[in-house]
């Protein structure tokens, strides 16, 4: 039953938060099996990293004309993978994700711009700002990305840094970040269908 209200949910939160502008834009796809999300925390100090294995967006983007572009990202907490099954099982705890109760976290751009003078892949750097949501907190955001045509496929890639307690993300126990550190770095490497080279 889960599985099957995640199915459901995803694609309804993306579809709620997106309108496709035109059908020269409506062919742009994510590819997830060539995508990644992965984010790295410290606890004591040591790297720990993980991603997640469920994602989906929805995408109208002209590198011409960026500030017309919207996406919107929906990500399934429940996918969290660290490579251990109990600190996954911890992760959905109340205290954490809470992803039992709130299993989909969105991001939803509110506006794109150009990096430098060219404003297409010719250059290839843009940024996003938009508002992240995860356990009904939302927060404004700004990822920087880097465009890069592939063949078919146009390559993004970008990170940006997050404050997990402004999420309430290890509350309780947890909020001493001398243990577990407040800054959690997100990197993103998607593959993209659709986006015309300029």
């Amino acid at each position: 039953m889960k599985k099957y209200f995640l199915r459901l949910t995803i694609p309804a939160l993306l579809a709620a938060s997106i309108s496709v502008a035109s059908s020269a834009t409506a062919q742009q796809k994510l590819i997830p099996a060539e995508s990644e999300i992965s984010f790295t925390s410290r606890q004591m100090g040591v790297p720990v990293s993980g991603s997640f294995k469920k994602f989906d967006a929805q995408i109208v983007f002209d590198p011409k004309k960026p500030e017309l572009s919207k996406v919107s990202f929906a990500v399934d907490l429940l996918s969290a993978d660290l490579g251990n099954p109990e600190t996954e099982s911890e992760l959905k705890k109340p205290g954490w994700f809470n992803s039992l109760k709130m299993p989909v976290a969105t991001f939803t751009s509110t506006s794109v711009k150009a990096l430098g003078t060219l404003g297409a892949l010719g250059n290839g750097k843009f940024e996003f700002a938009g508002k992240l949501a995860i356990k009904g907190i939302s927060q404004n955001i700004v990822v920087p990305v880097t465009l890069i045509q592939a063949k078919d496929n146009t390559r993004v890639v970008g990170s940006f840094n997050l404050k997990r307690l402004d999420f309430k993300i290890g509350d309780g126990d947890w909020n001493d970040v001398s243990i577990v550190a407040n800054e959690v770095t997100v990197n993103l490497k998607l593959a993209i269908t659709g986006i015309a080279a300029p």
